[in-house]
């Protein structure tokens, strides 16, 4: 009978909009959740019996519709180690389950999510705001590389960035062309030893020619302060084809300094000269360029010796002093000697449907047959996204649409109510009807 379809039918309304108001009130109270994606609500109906001449009551369903894929609003925060991703992608993550040792033991599963407001704990660990572990892939220490083999919690370590001793120092400067002969002009360079200590080095230019000059290198507090000299010349002291003004040639090395293995126009222009602070023979090369062309060490016309470039390459012991992300997804530490190191690069997981992924607690989801396999990639590459650093994804919620569903909900429930309580005045009239 058509009246119990009616009432079984408005009944299942009842549920239906119930379910949507739980989604609802779901979304309302996760309006300001951090990567968090709100539920929709799908009503799907079931038939009993229609066809051209008869249509029974049927029923009523609500599914959830999920918005995985739907990007919330980028915002900026004043946490440096925050990420939001403006497209498709997720970040991997890890769930600790317990602790060995004082350190976290991970679940086996793999887990992702959208909520990027990462931060570093006690162990030096990247955890967002609902406990998960951010993994990335480790890079080589001397290289920097990502290792794609193997996807890891990023943990940073603090430990202090070891000295490295000079083995290069670079100079750039023009010896007056006009100074008279055994004039001389000096200046200094630096170096680091091993141990991270900065000393100095004098060099002296002594005017012998026109266009030759004898360079000596001196280490006021090495073992041996006087490292030796090296003859210089510019022009056509080199060659008669030499550019005038370039350094052409360098010859009759003293001490400890080396000759380079060659002189052709373009070849570097450098020698070595070994020094000692009592740690063992250091070996430092002295560039000056290359041979024949305008550029490192020159000689033309000025009122004064001039300096263009001054560089070694030596790094004094550094401290932890910070943390950076790259938007490529590179996390580099940063010390207080002004190098940096990167320690690991953040990858972004794709899925084919990310709307049928698992949600979980803490804004995170699981894999599932549905959603496709993981895909994972650099940032900004095979369409995962951009990664956008010092900000948060927000919600996906619009509290005003929202509501709109609210008052919606509300009256589809109310007039579900009153066809239950029409048929049941229908019903109770048939019985009536045997008095």
């Amino acid at each position: 009978m058509s009246l119990f379809g009616s009432l079984t039918a408005a009944i299942s309304g009842l549920t239906a909009q119930s379910r949507a108001l739980g989604h609802i009130s779901d979304n309302v109270a996760n309006s300001q959740t951090v990567g968090y994606k709100r539920v929709d609500t799908n009503f799907v109906s079931y038939l009993t019996q229609s066809s051209a001449s008869t249509h029974l009551p049927g029923a009523t369903i609500a599914r959830p519709s999920y918005t995985n894929s739907a990007q919330g609003t980028v915002e900026q925060s004043e946490n440096p180690l925050a990420m939001a991703i403006s497209g498709q992608g997720f970040f991997a993550v890890a769930a600790a389950t317990g602790t060995n040792n004082g350190q976290p033991v991970f679940d086996d599963r793999q887990f992702f999510t959208r909520a990027g407001d990462f931060g570093l704990d006690q162990d030096g660990y990247l955890v967002n705001g609902s406990g998960y572990y951010l993994k990335g892939w480790p890079a080589d220490p001397n290289t920097g590389n990502p290792d794609r083999t193997n996807l890891t919690p990023i943990r940073v370590s603090q430990q202090v960035f070891n000295p490295v001793a000079t083995t290069e120092i670079e100079l750039g400067a023009n010896l007056p062309s006009a100074t008279v002969d055994n004039d001389s002009i000096s200046t200094q360079a630096e170096l680091y030893d091993s141990l991270g200590t900065l000393h100095t080095v004098n060099l002296t230019f002594t005017k012998n020619t026109s266009n030759e000059w004898t360079l000596s290198i001196d280490v006021p507090d090495a073992v041996t302060a006087t490292a030796g000299t090296v003859d210089l010349q510019f022009g056509t002291a080199a060659s008669a084809t030499t550019t005038p003004g370039t350094l052409g040639n360098m010859l009759n090395a003293t001490g400890t300094v080396v000759l380079p293995p060659s002189n052709n126009p373009g070849d570097l222009a450098a020698v070595s000269f070994d020094v000692d602070f009592g740690q063992g023979t250091q070996t430092v090369s002295l560039n000056f360029g290359a041979f024949a062309e305008a550029q490192g060490l020159t000689q033309y016309s000025s009122e004064t010796f001039e300096i263009r470039n001054r560089n070694q390459n030596g790094v004094p012991l550094g401290s932890y002093s910070g943390l950076s992300i790259a938007p490529s997804g590179d996390i580099s530490v940063n010390y207080d000697n002004g190098q940096s190191r990167v320690v690991a690069r953040i990858p972004l997981v794709a899925f084919n449907d990310p709307d049928a992924l698992q949600r979980l607690d803490g804004q995170a989801f699981m894999r599932t047959p549905e959603s496709g396999e993981a895909r994972i990639t650099d940032a900004s590459s095979n369409g995962v996204g951009k990664l956008v650093v010092s900000s948060v994804e927000r919600s996906n919620v619009d509290i005003a649409n929202e509501f709109t569903k609210l008052i919606l909900a509300q009256r589809a429930y109310t007039a579900n109510t009153k066809v239950v309580t029409t048929s049941d005045e229908m019903l109770q009239d048939t019985i009536n009807m045997r008095r």
